[in-house]
């Protein structure tokens, strides 16, 4: 697995990923030197690099950056990769962004825009980073969570679907990316089922309440 962006998402996943036995590449704007420490840290399974390098790695590549980051995620070693985009929007941050702005796109579809060829998958961007780690459990318990995920492609879909059920997780398929505003910031989905951040080990949220929350979502 490739990472490019090494935030509270990208190392979450990292550490998730590490202990369900995948191989790591971290990136970050900053450089690989920025990394080593987390890298070590993480174990004999966890390297860092270059944005570049860490998207040739990857079998499957988290972009975990924000929205003005963009136009410097590396598209040409993305091609014909499964992406996972963890991105939320938001315009004090990122700067206003027409697009987003008048919900002509949403931002898993302006990523696409800059890495045409990728296989996208919207995911992870629902959930506090802290209840991301908690909240993972085993195949077949029940008190497992769920995570919605978006996107145009069945096989990267499967492939999404596949990793996150490795790190603790069960996926609901939220459809398309021009459907994935369903989970953006501020949506029932996101956050709100897995409890406030105040409770940094989270609450279970099962299959069905994933579900309702997508389904009262409103543009």
């Amino acid at each position: 697995m490739g990472i490019i962006g090494s935030g509270s998402i990208g190392r979450t996943l990292a550490r998730l990923a590490v202990g369900a036995g995948h191989q790591v590449v971290l990136s970050n704007s900053r450089g690989p030197e920025t990394l080593v420490d987390t890298a070590e840290e993480l174990g004999r399974r966890a390297s860092a690099a270059t944005s570049e390098e860490a998207a040739a790695a990857g079998d499957i590549v988290v972009v975990t950056v924000p929205v003005s980051a963009f136009p410097h995620v590396p598209a040409a070693p993305l091609a014909g990769k499964t992406v996972i985009d963890t991105c939320n929007y938001g315009p004090e941050r990122d700067g206003h962004i027409p697009e987003l702005d008048s919900k002509s796109l949403t931002s898993s579809e302006l990523l696409l825009r800059n890495v045409p060829d990728a296989l996208l998958v919207k995911a992870f961007n629902n959930i506090f980073f802290k209840h991301l780690l908690s909240l993972a459990r085993p195949a077949g318990a029940a008190d497992r969570s769920y995570l919605p995920i978006a996107g145009d492609s069945a096989p990267a879909k499967a492939a999404v679907t596949e990793f996150i059920d490795s790190i603790g997780y069960s996926v609901v398929d939220a459809g398309t990316l021009a459907d994935s505003w369903q989970q953006a910031t501020g949506t029932p989905v996101w956050g709100t089922p897995y409890g406030p951040y105040s409770n940094e080990k989270g609450q279970p949220v099962g299959e069905d309440a994933i579900r309702a929350a997508l389904a009262t979502a409103t543009r």
